[in-house]
């Protein structure tokens, strides 16, 4: 199994930063958390791909170091849950926060069965409709790390994508 993760992290200016991370030591969304808290920067966004199969788009913003800020998720295929630990310690972690289904049906199925869900709400505020990343994770020929290229390409970091992806 493939995967490959980063961390896209701004302060106020425009000038975003990104670091490959590892998520071995990640067994829940508080692993998670804790990964993000390391970077100093307000805005942190963790990108992760796995094996062509999914993406995840987890963000955390902290004014200061508190613990009390919760992860906004977003996954791209929530079927990856039922065949993907690492995609059910996000799926996992939705759950714990409240994350319901896009569509907000109370009885839609469970977040496993759903495809894509979480906050696709969670890059509005950086010019990134939920739309656009519903519409991305649903195109068929649009690949995970396609989605985070696309969101990169959107924030103005695609550069630094592309070096670390290299």
């Amino acid at each position: 199994m493939t995967q490959w993760a980063a961390v896209l992290s701004r302060a106020d200016s425009l000038d975003w930063r990104m670091s490959e991370v590892e998520l071995d030591d990640c067994e829940s969304i508080d692993d998670v958390a804790e990964l993000l808290r390391d970077f100093d920067q307000p805005v942190r966004l963790l990108v992760l791909e796995q094996d062509d199969e999914y993406a995840v788009l987890a963000r955390l913003d902290v004014a200061s170091d508190t613990s009390d800020e919760a992860v906004r998720v977003f996954l791209s295929n929530g079927r990856a849950a039922e065949d993907y630990p690492l995609a059910a310690v996000f799926a996992d972690g939705l759950a714990e926060i409240g994350g319901d289904p896009l569509d907000g049906d109370e009885d839609a199925p469970p977040v496993h069965d759903s495809a894509p869900f979480g906050d696709a709400a969670l890059l509005t505020d950086l010019g990134i409709t939920p739309a656009y990343l519903v519409e991305l994770s649903l195109h068929e020929s649009t690949l995970p790390i396609d989605l985070i290229e696309a969101v990169c390409d959107r924030l103005g970091c695609l550069a630094e994508f592309e070096a670390v992806r290299a």
